[in-house]
C-alpha cells in the first residue's frame, strides 16, 4: 500500500481479505446500515485493523430511536444510549466504491448476543421473505427510483434543467453526469436498463434490473449512496426528496414486484378474469387492504404528502389496474407471462428499503393467506369520479399526512405482528417525533432540512 505495509491477521478469511483490499490500494471499509429515519449511516474501519471485524462494529443501541432532523433520542422508543449492537459485515455485499478514493463497502446486519438484533431492518426483510418461501414464492424486485440533480448558484441550489418529460435537451444537459452514475453502478454489479429525463426540473429516473427481495433492497442503498456520491464529484447535489419545487412533479420511488416459483413467473395468468394469477391477484388484494397503514412505512416522511396528490400519478387512490398511473396499484402484463409485475406506486425514497419492502411482503402474505379477493379493477382516472362514484366503487383516497398513516400503522394488527413489538414502537417513536417535529413546517423549511438527507 501506498502508506506503508500493515501487520497481517491470523485468521485466513481476514488475512485473504487484507491482501485483496491492499492490491486495490483500499485503506478503509465503511460498514453501512439504515436507520428507522431512513438515514443511510457508516463506520469505517482501516484495512490495518480488518482483524476487528471479526466480532462486528459496535454501535449504541439508541441508534434506532433517532430521527431524520438531529441526533436526539425519540421518546417511548423504548431504546436509550445504553448498551451495544454489532454490525456485521454482509460480505456477500462487498463492493468497491468508484466514487470515493480507497474506499469499499459492505452492508450490515444488526446482531446481539450471538443473534439478529429485534430492531435490525434487515433481518425484517429477511423474515419476510423466509415466510413467503414457506408458501413456496419468491420475489423479484425493483426499486425505480427518480431524484433531482441541482447545481450551486451563489447561495441557492436550482435545478440544471428545467426542460419537459423526456426531453432530449435535457438528456444532453445531464449526460456526463448520468453516463458517470451507470459507469458506476455496473462496476458495482447493479445493471442500469432505462432513463429518462423526467418531468421535473432537474428530475431523473434511472432504473437497474429487478433481483431477490433481500438484494433488491441492498441495491437500493448502494443505488442511492452511488448517485449522490457521483454527483458530488460532478460538483452537483442530487436529492430524492419527494417534493421539492411546490409546482412540479415530485420524486417517486415505485416498487416493481412479481411473484414467482422455482423458475417460472407467476405473477399473469391470461385465462383468468383479471389476467392475474390466483397468487398475485390474492397478493395484491392483501397490498390494497393494508395500504393506508403500509404508507407509513412505504412514505417515510411528511414530505412524502405533498407529492401523493391526484392527477399526479402518484398514486393517490386505493385501487388497481391494468396500465393505470393513478391507481395505486399498476399492473403490467403487456411483456407476455415472463415479464409479468406489478407496481406499488405509493412508495418514495425516505421509506427504508428494508422496512417498506418487508411491509408490502406482510401485507401480501395476509392476502395470500386469507385468500383475500381483488376487488373490481378501476380502468380510468379514480381523481375524475365524484365521491360517491368513488364510494360506490370502494375506492378512497390514501392518507393526506404523514400523522393519518401513522395513525393507519398504529390501528393495523397484521403490519404490527409483522414489524415485532420492539421494532414497531421504536419506529412509530421516530416517525411520530419527525411528524411533530415538522407538521407545521412549509415546504421550504422541509426542503432546507431534508433535501441533502434524502
Amino acid at each position: 500500500m501506498p502508506n506503508g505495509q500493515v501487520s497481517e491477521s491470523d485468521d485466513p478469511v481476514i488475512h485473504a481479505l487484507q491482501r485483496a483490499l491492499q492490491a486495490a490500494e483500499i485503506r478503509f471499509v465503511r460498514i453501512l446500515w439504515c436507520d428507522n429515519a431512513n438515514v443511510i449511516r457508516g463506520k469505517a474501519v482501516h484495512v490495518a485493523a480488518l482483524e476487528s471485524l471479526r466480532h462486528g462494529v459496535g454501535i449504541t443501541v439508541a441508534q434506532q430511536a433517532l430521527p431524520v432532523m438531529y441526533d436526539a433520542v425519540a421518546p417511548g422508543s423504548g431504546l436509550e444510549p445504553v448498551g451495544e449492537a454489532l454490525l456485521a459485515p454482509d460480505w456477500s455485499t462487498f463492493t468497491v466504491l468508484p466514487y470515493v478514493p480507497n474506499h469499499a463497502q459492505v452492508l450490515a446486519d444488526m446482531m446481539l448476543d450471538d443473534a439478529p438484533w429485534e430492531h435490525c431492518p434487515r433481518d425484517f426483510l429477511k423474515q419476510q421473505v423466509a415466510r413467503l418461501a414457506d408458501h413456496r414464492l419468491s420475489l423479484q424486485v425493483a426499486f425505480e427510483n427518480e431524484f433531482t440533480l441541482l447545481r450551486r448558484d451563489d447561495d441557492s441550489l436550482v435545478p440544471v434543467e428545467t426542460s419537459v418529460y423526456a426531453a432530449t435537451l435535457a438528456m444532453n444537459e445531464s449526460v456526463e453526469v448520468i453516463n458517470a452514475i451507470a459507469d458506476a453502478l455496473l462496476a458495482q454489479g447493479l445493471e442500469p436498463v432505462r432513463y429518462h429525463p423526467e418531468s421535473g426540473p432537474g428530475q431523473q429516473e434511472l432504473s437497474v434490473r429487478p433481483a431477490g427481495a433481500l438484494e433488491a433492497a441492498d441495491r437500493q442503498l448502494q443505488f442511492r449512496e452511488t448517485v449522490r456520491g457521483i454527483a458530488a464529484r460532478h460538483g452537483l447535489t442530487a436529492s430524492f426528496l419527494p417534493k421539492i419545487f411546490e409546482n412540479a412533479a415530485g420524486n417517486g420511488c415505485h416498487l416493481n414486484l412479481s411473484l414467482w416459483r422455482g423458475g417460472e413467473n407467476l405473477s399473469g395468468d391470461p385465462a383468468s378474469t383479471s389476467g392475474l394469477s390466483a397468487e398475485a391477484a390474492a397478493f395484491i388484494a392483501g397490498t390494497l387492504e393494508h395500504l393506508p397503514a403500509l404508507a407509513a412505512l412505504t412514505l417515510g416522511s411528511c414530505n412524502s404528502y405533498r407529492r401523493l396528490q391526484a392527477h399526479a400519478w402518484a398514486g393517490a387512490f386505493r385501487c388497481w389496474g391494468h396500465g393505470n398511473r393513478e391507481a395505486a396499484v399498476r399492473v403490467s402484463l403487456d411483456g407476455g407471462p415472463a415479464d409479468g409485475r406489478f407496481e406499488v406506486k405509493t412508495a418514495d425514497a425516505t421509506g427504508n428499503p428494508y422496512l417498506a419492502l418487508g411491509s408490502v411482503l406482510a401485507a401480501g402474505l395476509d392476502g395470500l393467506e386469507r385468500g383475500l379477493e381483488l376487488p373490481a379493477e378501476v380502468t380510468g382516472d379514480p381523481g375524475n369520479l365524484t365521491e360517491a362514484e368513488r364510494t360506490r366503487l370502494g375506492i378512497d383516497l390514501l392518507p393526506s399526512t404523514q400523522g393519518e398513516a401513522l395513525a393507519a400503522l398504529e390501528a393495523n394488527d397484521v403490519l404490527l405482528a409483522a414489524l415485532g413489538p420492539a421494532r414497531a414502537r421504536a419506529y412509530r417513536a421516530v416517525k411520530r417525533m419527525e411528524w411533530e417535529a415538522l407538521e407545521d413546517a412549509g415546504l421550504d423549511d422541509e426542503v432546507e432540512l431534508l433535501l441533502e438527507r434524502y
